[in-house]
């Protein structure tokens, strides 16, 4: 049976999408997962992908054309089959049936059948904040019930499989009703929050919307909707401190990030922000010595704060902990099983002689306000290599393969909860400099969640450091639809051979992990030459 693919909505502002290239023409075999189109959003161009196979049979939006959300898209289905219907159909008004592609975010505040909601009343549901969700996780609320909420307000952090995300409110009113709680998990369309005016009564919109909608689950079980005064009068206790009774700690990811960087332990912080919450001047103005006195005192309080949260286990008993998974780290584990069991990995591993390097660099950083790292330098390297051998910039489809001859390094960043790969843009073109602000302010940005899903997407090649970590060599899995990814070793010091000379040198190992589907062993072994004159002779970089 033929398949309806609508417009989707890939961000939560979207009203409307352009399709700014299709991947896939009429007569195309679709298999799940195959990226159909690219499609302009309001904020970013991003890849739409099938969640059907099948035969594309029909392309309701052509090229450079735009078209509301929900509207006719796409038809896949079997082969030869009449989709004239569908199609006369589709022209008359977007399809509402059981045959769109994937569920999509409708309205931001939709309105649910049969049901009076009272006036002033917006139902907010979770948002699609990125072209893969499918659920959210609540991270964090930063609005409690009884709160008054303007037009603009941030809500919530709400978690995608991407990244965190600020989630602002585009209705005014008090929140009546909050529907999924910090830490839990519900789908998109799922009952978010209310919004209306203070003292309206929602239990009734709450239940016929759940009754609505059985499809909606968490991981907890549903909240009452509390009273807007009892709450309201909650909030004004003296006693809101930064943590909640069990132990999570409510700070702005730049606190957090201070915190870490200046190694300040939240828990000691006190909050002034809204709810009790740690913001960015709380971690400036901490002095360590507001919360103990002496080192005898710091030794007690220790002492008794270990005996308070935990009893004393014997030696010998077994003692674990169960982390629920996030999104980002489900899809991580999920892509990187894709990558590794589907592309018929093979790693080629070279020694680089670093010296002219670090001359190199040494020089380039004594001029005024010029700062590159070894990273910048394999950056650079790697993007001018990939331009003389764009097999290995290349990526597999069953039918084709596609060679990029535009250069898009993606850069591994270690985070919190796994690992994000922001893209630079047209690397080749970048100058050291350049390429060295573009990774500090995207990998600062990424530890602090606050990089765009469009930010890390379109990467042609990939890099991960882990030099700094003391690794001397390691393998990376691919990160497709990439044809290869770099692993970078530390810079080791030992004896060499130089001249029939021994002496002593810099040396750096590099590992190429290659998709030998794309890219056979001539092919990888002759980027790495070329990539390793590079290195050794920086110089020739910079002309």
């Amino acid at each position: 049976m033929a398949t309806v693919i609508t417009m989707p909505r890939l961000s939560d502002t979207m009203t409307e999408g352009t399709v700014a290239t299709w991947l896939k023409k009429v007569g195309d075999k679709v298999k799940e997962g195959d990226i159909l189109a690219e499609i302009e959003t309001d904020k970013a161009t991003m890849e739409f992908e099938s969640f059907n196979a099948g035969v594309l049979l029909y392309i309701g939006i052509n090229e450079g054309e735009t078209a509301p959300v929900d509207s006719l898209l796409a038809i896949i289905g079997d082969e030869g089959e009449d989709i004239s219907a569908l199609i006369s159909q589709g022209a008359g008004a977007a399809p509402k049936a059981e045959e769109i592609a994937a569920p999509e975010v409708k309205e931001e505040t939709k309105a649910v059948a049969d049901v009076a909601i009272p006036e002033g009343v917006k139902v907010v549901t979770m948002p699609r904040l990125s072209d893969t969700m499918t659920t959210g996780t609540v991270a964090t609320w930063l609005k409690k019930i009884g709160d008054v909420v303007k037009e603009g307000d941030i809500l919530a952090e709400i978690e995608t499989d991407k990244a965190t995300m600020e989630f602002e409110s585009f209705n005014a009113g008090t929140l009546l009703y909050i529907g999924v709680q910090e830490g839990e998990t519900a789908p998109v369309d799922g009952i978010l929050a209310i919004l209306g005016p203070a003292g309206t009564d929602v239990s009734g919109v709450v239940a016929n919307f759940k009754a609505g909608n059985t499809s909606e689950t968490t991981t907890k079980e549903e909240p009452k909707v509390e009273n807007t005064v009892s709450a309201t009068s909650s909030a004004n206790s003296s006693d809101t401190s930064s943590v909640n009774n069990g132990g999570r700690i409510f700070a702005s990811p730049l606190a957090k990030k201070i915190a870490e960087e200046k190694g300040i332990d939240l828990s000691q912080v006190k909050g002034t922000g809204e709810n009790g919450r740690i913001v960015k001047s709380d971690v400036e103005n901490f002095t360590p010595s507001s919360v103990v006195s002496t080192p005898v005192q710091a030794v007690v309080e220790a002492t008794q704060a270990v005996a308070a949260v935990k009893p004393f286990v014997p030696a010998g008993e077994e003692f674990r902990e169960e982390v629920k998974n996030s999104q980002m780290r489900k899809t991580i584990a999920r892509r990187l099983g894709e990558s590794k069991f589907t592309a018929p990995h093979y790693y080629l591993t070279i020694e680089l002689d670093m010296d002219n390097a670090m001359t190199s660099r040494s020089m380039i950083n004594t001029l005024p306000d010029t700062k590159v790292s070894f990273n910048d330098m394999v950056v650079k390297a790697c993007a001018m290599a990939l331009k003389k051998h764009p097999q290995v910039n290349s990526q597999w489809r069953e039918d084709a393969m596609v060679l990029n001859h535009h250069v898009h390094v993606g850069v591994a960043v270690a985070v919190e909860d796994g690992l994000v790969v922001p893209v630079l843009k047209f690397t080749d073109q970048m100058s050291l400099s350049q390429i060295g602000a573009a990774v500090k302010d995207m990998a600062g940005r990424a530890k602090a969640k606050k990089i765009q899903p469009a930010e890390m997407e379109g990467s042609t090649f990939t890099i991960s450091n882990l030099g700094m970590f003391g690794i001397q060599s390691f393998t990376s899995i691919i990160n497709q639809p990439n044809s290869a990814i770099m692993s970078v070793g530390a810079i080791v010091e030992k004896p060499v051979v130089k001249n029939g000379q021994i002496v002593v040198g810099h040396t750096m190992t590099i590992t190429l992990a290659c998709d030998h589907r794309t890219v056979d062993g001539a092919t990888g072994a002759q980027f790495l030459q070329t990539f390793k004159s590079y290195m050794e002779n920086p110089v020739t970089m910079l002309a």
